[in-house]
């Protein structure tokens, strides 16, 4: 970040990048208190621990979550996003977009967490990513709806609709085999005064509370890391487009397999020539021209290189862009119903497309750690609203110690499952749709006033942040030309 401080910057993106930064540990910070409260009120609820040390512990395994958690959803959500819109650079549309999406996130979040109601940080992520991406369509040259990549939406969006379905049924499930493996009594009741349950039920609802804060931060603050991640390569491409720590091994490798993919094309594009009619249709004989262009344009700035410090500072972004621009393309052949590709062939390509992803999708250490830090320290803070809503008002009796078990064992596999697929999937509905099978399951009932608040906001979490961040981006998009 060296360019901040020597001159080259002009005053107003500073002011912007610092400003778009804080709004993105803030969106983590609200993210911690908002979805992490639903990791520790089985805890509170069944006494197992007192308030305090739980959601301290919470926080400590949301940080602990994000550092060793990877990237792999932050990816994904990234590439939900128009490819146009992640090769632009500067303060125009890239950074119309990041805006749009944080401050959009924010203000349902904090809203919904206000009135006490759990809703989804990563509902309200992914509809504020569809918002932008179909208010980018609406502007002149553009299709409505084409700039969005579906296939990814779609597959996100099954993700979301089946988690909280999967917690509700399989912890009503696991309630039943554990009332059938533990038939006391008193694991199935209420707790009395501030009695912690027997040992081995506390040891459990303790692993699983910690499960669910470190499959959270992992699944979660991903989305942070990203969002952070598109703000610097928008306003510092010199620095953050490319990872600056590639050796000069994985230069040679990444310039090998632009040249061996470049064949490929070559081979394809000759092959195709005999068939003219299968190169035409569906714009296959421009996408062949699009990898062939971008495939050369990286082997022309890679050649010679042994570092990325080696590659001249206007043409670190342009690298990045050509690699998005190759994935796109090819991403597109495979979808193409006319262009018919071995297994085998189309493995070796998505492998040889990921060497050459490597040197973009990345995270800087100090990145990873403001993150975690927002949001493990939001974890402590502002928990008690959510809390008490999942502990007291989704269901008509008090939590019992199977029913916090249960709930929380479902959460833990869940969620650690969807972040190990690099599938975003909502904390707040799997574990409050998981509390809501156990009622469901003691027959003890639920409050259908607090559960009819959840799924509302589940189905306005949607289109009220798309509306809310397609708004934002054509008025920044406005603003910042």
């Amino acid at each position: 970040m060296a360019e901040i401080f020597d001159g080259s910057l002009p005053v107003g993106l500073i002011v912007l990048l610092f400003l778009s930064l804080a709004i993105a540990c803030g969106f983590e910070f609200v993210n911690g208190f908002h979805d992490t409260a639903n990791a520790v009120a089985t805890v509170i609820y069944t006494k197992s621990l007192k308030p305090v040390p739980s959601v301290v512990w919470s926080g400590i395994c949301n940080f602990c979550g994000v550092f060793l958690g990877g990237i792999a959803v932050a990816i994904g959500i990234v590439n939900l996003l128009p490819v146009e819109l992640l090769v632009s650079s500067g303060a125009g549309a890239g950074m119309a977009m990041v805006l749009a999406l944080l401050i959009a996130a924010v203000i349902w979040n904090v809203g919904t967490w206000y009135f006490g109601i759990p809703a989804s940080s990563s509902h309200t992520l992914i509809g504020a990513i569809l918002g932008v991406g179909l208010a980018n369509s609406l502007l002149p040259g553009h299709v409505f709806g084409s700039g969005v990549n579906w296939s990814k939406a779609g597959e996100i969006g099954l993700s979301l609709l089946i988690s909280p379905l999967t917690g509700f049924t399989l912890a009503a499930v696991l309630l039943l085999v554990l009332k059938k493996l533990a038939p006391n009594p008193n694991l199935h009741r209420e707790p009395e005064g501030d009695t912690p349950p027997p040992w081995w039920i506390r040891a459990i609802l303790i692993f699983t509370c910690t499960g669910v804060s470190f499959a959270h931060g992992s699944n979660d603050g991903q989305k942070g890391v990203g969002l952070v991640m598109l703000i610097l390569i928008g306003i510092l491409p010199a620095s953050y487009a490319l990872n600056m720590d590639y050796s000069k091994a994985q230069l040679l490798e990444a310039y090998a397999v632009s040249q061996e993919l470049e064949a490929w094309v070559q081979r394809e594009t000759t092959a195709q020539l005999m068939v003219p009619t299968a190169l035409t249709n569906n714009g296959v004989q421009s996408l062949y021209a699009t990898l062939k262009e971008n495939l050369h344009a990286i082997q022309v700035k890679l050649a010679g290189k042994s570092s990325v410090e080696e590659i001249p500072k206007q043409e670190r972004f342009e690298i990045r862009k050509n690699i998005l621009l190759v994935t796109d393309a090819f991403s597109k052949l495979e979808k193409n119903k006319q262009l018919s590709l071995p297994e085998d062939v189309m493995a070796s390509i998505k492998a040889k497309l990921k060497v050459l992803r490597n040197i973009t999708e990345y995270a800087p250490t100090w990145v990873i750690v403001a993150i975690a830090l927002s949001l493990g320290i939001g974890t402590m803070i502002g928990w008690k609203r959510i809390v008490v809503t999942v502990g007291e008002k989704i269901g008509k009796s008090h939590l019992t110690y199977s029913q916090g078990a249960a709930a929380e064992m479902v959460a833990m596999s869940t969620i650690g499952l969807s972040s190990f697929l690099g599938l975003p999937v909502s904390t707040t509905h799997v574990l409050s749709s998981g509390v809501a099978g156990t009622m469901v399951a003691q027959k003890s009932g639920i409050q259908a006033d607090v559960v009819k608040k959840i799924a509302l906001a589940w189905l306005l979490t949607l289109p009220v942040s798309m509306l809310l961040s397609g708004g934002l981006f054509l008025l920044f998009r406005t603003i910042l030309g």
